[in-house]
């Protein structure tokens, strides 16, 4: 029965130290970065949470939206009459609002690009120009140092925000609450608003002019990025700075969560955006970029990671999703959409009670090396092996079986050119692989004594045999080139050991001599002492 034999167990050898992690492999996996050239820097990257995911680009005088699939200029909105900032998408995919340097903020229909909805009273740049969490609403924010929450469709404001005493660049409306607003400015101050009671109900002081803020979708902890510091408060302890984070040479400039709110991305002014994990805030990535960051972003399913720089480059970065993550994440949506068949018989499915489970013992499919070695074809089980092209580790493994098995020289004989030409190839590329050393000696050894009198027949197998013994020419060679290079560096060693004793002891000895020198010296014998010790030894 196949139950009762067992599979080839493969050797695993220790795996030396290595920086690569799983959270720097995923990291790298956005690669091929597309470089697009600006007309000016990147000052604001923002992605739609509806599919396919469009981002738009804010750059001088324009927002420009991209495709997430072709990375191309899907659609250009150029009516601003100074420098555009934050261009902003909202949720459905459809409309976009942005403000400029001239305190003017316009909202705009993505298929037409005509202007819907223009908001006035702002009398200085406005930074920040986004949409509510409800969609009907839009909040700015200025450098005439107010907050403002607007009406979209009767464009005036329904709450003015002041208490700021410096420029505002940052600011956002709660996920979870519309009515909680956040701000930060450059007087170094974070605040927390509520439209209910339309004023301050919080003041986080970070310590250098805020640059960024964010929110968890819980609204319980809100991060600040103002110098080259981030600074993590504590909303429900009543704005309690929990963790200082200096992990950038220059100013932060912009930051993001990914879709999971797992990973905080930040960019800053010294070339660099870094990924932090929010259980504890530690970087686990980083990645270099050809000039400073003055926006970063990623998409809302975590594929296209985009970076605006100062010199106007904006770099696409984008991951292949394997078919299995689709699939999950598509099982994933619809089990959450409210409506949907799986919603309605959800749970249904449960075993009651009484019920039991009965389990199938699946057929195990053996390998094909395992079936030869299971009807001891050690020859053919080799083969299989060499022509399957498996890992290299594996067939080791095969072959310190057939050694456990002394069944090596009978999987090694009765071969022509043909059928001993991969093993001659095997042997010539690992012979000098430290962990297969050992093994594969043996394995050269037992062939070269068995194929020695017919050495000469086949030009192939000669070749193979001379690169064979060149190759372990040269690795003794270079065995002893490391023997002298080791002896020397232990000569060397052992003299600066000696040389430092030496040095040790003669700072002992001339510590000792002073105190020899002060003590009183042994009195001299007097001349008539020494005339009577010569008279009486001539005596």
């Amino acid at each position: 029965m196949s139950s009762d034999f067992k599979s080839l167990t493969v050797k695993k050898y220790p795996r030396l130290p290595g920086r690569k992690t799983s959270e720097s492999r995923y990291w790298r996996k956005f690669k091929s970065p597309i470089v697009v050239k600006e007309f000016a820097a990147v000052s604001s990257i923002h992605f739609s949470e509806s599919k396919p995911h469009d981002f738009a680009v804010t750059a001088s005088t324009r927002v420009q939206i991209y495709s997430s699939k072709t990375h191309q200029v899907k659609k250009t909105i150029s009516r601003f009459k100074d420098v555009a900032y934050s261009g902003t998408i909202r949720g459905d995919g459809r409309l976009v609002v942005a403000g400029d340097a001239t305190g003017l903020i316009q909202l705009f229909d993505i298929g037409s690009r005509a202007i819907l909805r223009t908001f006035r009273d702002h009398r200085h740049p406005v930074h920040v120009a986004k949409f509510s969490s409800d969609k009907t609403q839009i909040m700015s924010a200025s450098d005439d140092k107010t907050v403002r929450i607007w009406d979209m469709p009767s464009e005036t404001p329904v709450t003015i925000f002041t208490g700021h005493d410096d420029y505002i660049r940052a600011g956002m409306v709660s996920h979870d609450n519309p009515h909680l607003v956040l701000s930060g400015s450059y007087d170094q101050t974070v605040k927390l608003w509520d439209m209910r009671t339309q004023g301050c109900v919080m003041t986080m002081n970070h310590g250098a002019p805020v640059e960024c803020v964010d929110m968890f979708p819980d609204g319980g902890v809100v991060v600040a990025a103002g110098g080259p510091s981030l600074k993590v408060f504590d909303i429900l302890a009543g704005g309690r700075p929990m963790h200082s984070l200096s992990n950038h040479q220059k100013t932060v400039t912009s930051m993001c969560f990914d879709n999971s709110y797992s990973r905080l991305l930040t960019g800053s002014l010294d070339h660099h955006v870094k990924v932090y994990n929010v259980q504890d805030y530690s970087v686990v990535h980083s990645v270099k970029y050809p000039a400073p960051i003055m926006s970063v972003a990623i998409s809302p399913d975590d594929t296209h990671l985009v970076a605006g720089m100062a010199g106007g480059l904006l770099s696409i970065r984008q991951r292949q999703v394997k078919t299995a993550e689709v699939e999950t994440r598509r099982a994933k949506d619809e089990q959450a959409r409210g409506g949907s068949y799986k919603y309605f018989i959800r749970g249904q499915k449960k075993a009651a009670d009484g019920d039991f489970t009965l389990e199938s013992q699946k057929k195990r499919r053996l390998r094909e090396y395992d079936r030869y070695l299971k009807s001891f074809q050690y020859g053919n089980a080799l083969d299989a092996c060499l022509r399957t092209n498996q890992p290299h580790v594996v067939t080791v493994s095969l072959i310190q079986e057939l050694i456990h098995r002394d069944g090596l020289r009978q999987a090694l004989s009765g071969r022509d050119d043909i059928s001993l030409e991969p093993l001659a190839q095997f042997l010539v590329k690992n012979i000098n692989n430290p962990r297969y050393t050992a093994i594969l000696t043996d394995v050269t050894s037992v062939m070269i004594d068995m194929y020695t009198p017919v050495l000469g027949q086949s030009p192939l197998i000669d070749e193979l045999f001379v690169r064979l013994r060149t190759k372990v020419k040269q690795e003794l060679a270079f065995q002893k080139q490391l023997l002298s290079v080791i002896g020397s560096m232990e000569m060397l060693f052992a003299k600066s050991t000696s040389t430092s004793v030496g040095v040790a002891v003669h700072n002992e000895s001339s510590s000792v001599v002073p105190s020899a020198v002060s003590s009183p010296a042994p009195s001299t014998p007097s001349t008539s002492t020494k005339a009577k010790s010569s008279s009486a030894s001539s005596i």
